[in-house]
């Protein structure tokens, strides 16, 4: 049996996350073996961490994603509160999840509403108030209307407003929390970039047929 030392007793808690009080009692309860401890607070649910919404989320994982042909991809960031969370397969489950629904979702800018720019909003809604089938509505009608339809536009800016692709039942946001209730920790979908292969870059068209007929003449 291994000594409990304050200092394993600081190793496991700083690998799962849990109190120091339940560390104490885990490595006591596998005669000091950190590997064993681990997997008997996992086992017991101790390592998560009380009020995990409330706690900063600073640990993490970069995930990415290649789709077939090499012609879409997408690197994103997911924080958590521990490393030894982040390289558990329950999180890089949904990192991988994550990743391919961004890929799979082109229209998709902002983790979520609260992020997208005022601007955006407002651009939107001038585009909606000058739509010719509001022409005549009384105003009042006309707001309400408006509203409903920049709210649908702004989700479907933001990831975790999407369908869950996996399962369209659930939204991507459901999903985060569901596997942040599995996991016992706080979990936020920070940032995320998508690649389209050329995309910006402007391509010079060329009349072919006008081509050979130049150097025919030629």
């Amino acid at each position: 049996m291994s000594a409990i030392t304050a200092k394993l007793v600081k190793e496991l808690r700083d690998k799962t996350g849990a109190g120091m009080m339940d560390c104490k009692k885990a490595l006591g309860e596998t005669s000091g073996d950190l590997e064993k401890a681990i997997e008997w607070l996992r086992q017991k649910g101790i390592a998560s961490a009380e009020k995990k919404s409330g706690r900063i989320a600073a640990e993490g994982a970069i995930g990415s994603y290649i789709h077939t042909g090499a012609r879409v991809g997408v690197l994103l960031e997911v924080n958590c509160e521990t490393d030894f969370v982040a390289r558990g397969e329950l999180f890089q489950g949904l990192l991988r999840d994550l990743a391919m629904q961004i890929a799979a979702c082109p229209n998709v800018e902002y983790v979520s509403v609260d992020q997208i720019p005022k601007e955006i909003a407002d651009k939107e809604k001038s585009i909606e108030m000058g739509r010719d089938d509001l022409a005549g509505k009384p105003d009042q009608i006309k707001a309400k209307i408006v509203e409903g339809r920049i709210g649908k536009r702004l989700k479907e800016l933001a990831l975790l407003e999407q369908p869950f692709i996996r399962d369209s039942s659930n939204t991507v946001e459901e999903l985060v929390k569901e596997v942040a209730g599995q996991i016992g920790e706080n979990i936020q979908v920070r940032r995320f970039t998508r690649y389209t292969l050329g995309e910006g870059i402007e391509v010079e068209e060329s009349d072919f047929a006008a081509e050979v007929a130049s150097m025919k003449a030629s």
